[in-house]
């Protein structure tokens, strides 16, 4: 038994040859029998079921939720593998009890940057554009929209925050200051690599990739730059239908915004309340799960 970063307890499997090292809000992690995160030389990644939003945990989880974001990771992973490693070793070679939401993974010292790029404005960055004119450093020009798609893609750091702190977004001159011009410009190439590889894979599976949120590490044998935590999940990203989009608006989404939507419009919770948010009702249990579902199908052209 151990606690997630909400301090709820969380029973993580027993799993042979593995000692279960980390509770995060949607996965466990664990370590080679005897070795720790710090010095292990690889890790187990295991998605959970369960959901997160506004820096909570949510009850229920979604069914099949870790089956569908490793899938999707690992199809992301294969098609983005010429443009940057990434830290996947093995997808098979897992314990029998979470074959299918387990990737064995190179442990990497991660970056404490959180890569955000962004296609279209919305979101927070919406709320900068209407508030300062511009994102992430970015300025950006008048009249654009919740929806508009922008010149070009670009990059907008946040803080990796501490066990339950929030995450901030910051400046590209910001994170050079705080990890070095060349580390972050790096991260920045990179992020904005995988996200054009990405957005043109998605769109001609009918799917916009409006943004993304990338992490990376240095890994501890090579020193290079690697890939790492899921990508270009509904977890992660905003999938829009490409078929309905339409500026000015709310977009049409394959991705958790719709359980971020129910809670801060239809539940009568607030985040600022500082009390955890109520269980999702069933009708959004089984909408999410059909949303994501809908989302590894349009992009693997396969049936989950």
């Amino acid at each position: 038994m151990s606690t997630d970063e909400n301090g709820a307890l969380v029973e993580a499997p027993t799993l042979e040859g593995w000692d279960h090292a980390l509770s995060g809000k949607v996965r466990e992690l664990y370590v080679p029998h005897g070795s720790t995160l710090e010095d292990a030389s690889e890790v187990l990644v295991v998605a959970t079921d369960r959901i997160s939003a506004f820096d909570y945990s949510l009850t229920p989880g979604i069914p099949d939720k870790g089956r569908i974001l490793t899938a999707m990771s690992l199809l992301w992973f294969e098609h983005l593998a010429d443009v940057t490693e990434n830290h996947v070793l093995s997808a098979s070679d897992v314990p029998d009890a979470v074959r299918g939401r387990a990737l064995r993974c190179e442990a990497l010292d991660m970056v404490p940057l959180e890569c955000v790029v962004r296609g279209y404005l919305t979101g927070s960055g919406l709320a900068d554009y209407r508030r300062e004119g511009a994102v992430g450093g970015h300025t950006l020009p008048a009249g654009l929209v919740d929806g508009s798609r922008l010149p070009s893609a670009i990059f907008t750091p946040s803080t990796k925050a501490e066990q339950g702190e929030h995450d901030e977004n910051i400046s590209v001159g910001e994170a050079r200051e705080r990890l070095g011009a060349s580390l972050v410009e790096e991260l920045e190439d990179r992020t904005l690599a995988v996200y054009r590889a990405a957005e043109s894979f998605a769109r001609e599976r009918g799917i916009i990739l409006a943004d993304t949120k990338l992490e990376f590490g240095r890994s501890r044998h090579t020193k290079n730059i690697v890939l790492g935590d899921e990508v270009l999940t509904p977890d992660s990203s905003r999938f829009w239908a490409a078929d309905q989009y339409q500026p000015g608006s709310t977009q049409p989404s394959f991705d958790k915004q719709f359980v971020r939507d129910w809670l801060a419009n239809e539940s009568g919770w607030s985040k600022n309340s500082l009390v955890a948010p109520p269980a999702l009702p069933a009708s959004i249990v089984e909408a999410t799960r059909a949303k994501y579902i809908e989302a590894y199908e349009r992009l693997s052209g396969t049936t989950f």
